[in-house]
């Protein structure tokens, strides 16, 4: 049933379990890492119990149509996009909510959507289908107007919920919902899948991935190692190892670049981050390889409490996001920040 799907295969039996035995719950929460299936797995298993897979999966979103539908609505005003809620349904009874805006959320104008679309029956067969892709996304309201759909849902109702983390989401939503982690794949298993798809410049991609297939295939290795040049030297003018000069020139494109928000540098600063601590703990496996004589130098010179204080400050900054701060800005000031700590 699932056998193109990679990885987590104790999941998959657990559904092909439900299918079988007919124990469908009505709500599922697939929980797991950016780019680990969730989502692609969601929409397997409607196929599987709606059929017609070609269809649903020309909803998937990383497809470039589907990306360029969630890019042209964020240059659309607030008023436009709640009177026009994003839902994507190439199947009438498999219908995606995916975060949408500038901020990528799931606005309250979905949830009431779902909740009226409720109530419709199937055109075929005995289940209607609601994927919530990115639920850890939606805000208080946005939560709560979902919870009385899943308080009482039509009996011919499935809702699967996608999160990253499940514990950013309500404890009363997640109380509702049988839950399925997960995890990253294997480097055996990216190997294999990345010799499937052959994918160019495997391994680079399968050490930056960390066991997420669909991080793998999307990932635009010319940004990423633009956006970690800038990420490295500001690590290395934060932690005092380069002069403020030599970021002077990365925050003057950022600034420029309208169409890359603060979030994607946020990520690559992240990773780095991670690669340094398992550095400093002896690991022999990180992500950013190809950089590696780069970062066991600034391993050296910086202290655990450092690159802890680091991550409290991204962690102050993700949190802000959604109140559209300014990067270069946000950037110079955790540079500055951590430069005295350093």
């Amino acid at each position: 049933m699932f056998e193109n799907f990679w990885g987590n295969s104790h999941v998959t039996r657990a559904l092909e379990g439900m299918i079988a035995q007919n124990r469908i719950a009505q709500t599922l929460l697939f929980a797991g890492p950016e780019g680990v299936g969730k989502a692609t797995l969601a929409r397997r298993f409607g196929a599987a119990l709606v059929g017609d897979a070609a269809k649903i999966e020309q909803d998937d979103l990383s497809l470039a149509h589907n990306l360029e539908i969630v890019a042209g609505r964020e240059r659309w005003p607030a008023d436009k996009r709640n009177q026009d809620p994003l839902l994507f349904s190439s199947h009438p009874d498999f219908v995606t909510f995916a975060p949408d805006g500038p901020l990528r959320q799931i606005s309250i104008e979905q949830m009431r959507l779902l909740k009226e679309r409720a109530p419709f029956k199937p055109l075929k067969g005995k289940h209607r289908i609601f994927l919530i892709d990115h639920i850890d996304r939606a805000g208080e309201q946005a939560a709560n107007s979902l919870l009385k759909t899943l308080e009482e849902p039509p009996e011919h109702l499935i809702l699967i919920v996608t999160a990253e983390n499940a514990y950013d989401l309500l404890p009363t939503i997640r109380s509702r919902a049988v839950p399925f982690w997960l995890a990253p794949l294997s480097n055996e298993e990216m190997n294999a899948f990345a010799a499937t798809r052959a994918l160019e410049h495997s391994a680079h991609r399968v050490a930056l991935a960390a066991g997420s297939p669909g991080v793998a295939i999307s990932l635009d290795l010319d940004v990423y190692d633009r956006r970690r040049a800038a990420m490295l030297t500001l690590l290395k003018v934060a932690g005092g190892a380069a002069p403020f000069g030599t970021w002077i020139p990365y925050s003057e494109t950022i600034g420029r670049s309208k169409s890359e928000k603060l979030e994607l540098y946020l990520k690559v600063l992240y990773d780095l981050l991670r690669d340094l601590m398992m550095l400093q703990q002896g690991a022999s496996m990180i992500r950013n390889e190809d950089v590696r004589p780069d970062l066991e130098t600034l391993a050296q010179r910086l202290s655990f409490s450092w690159l802890r204080a680091a991550v409290r400050k991204i962690d102050e900054l993700a949190d802000l996001l959604r109140r559209n701060i300014q990067k270069t800005i946000a950037l110079d000031d955790l540079i500055l920040e951590l430069r005295t700590a350093a």
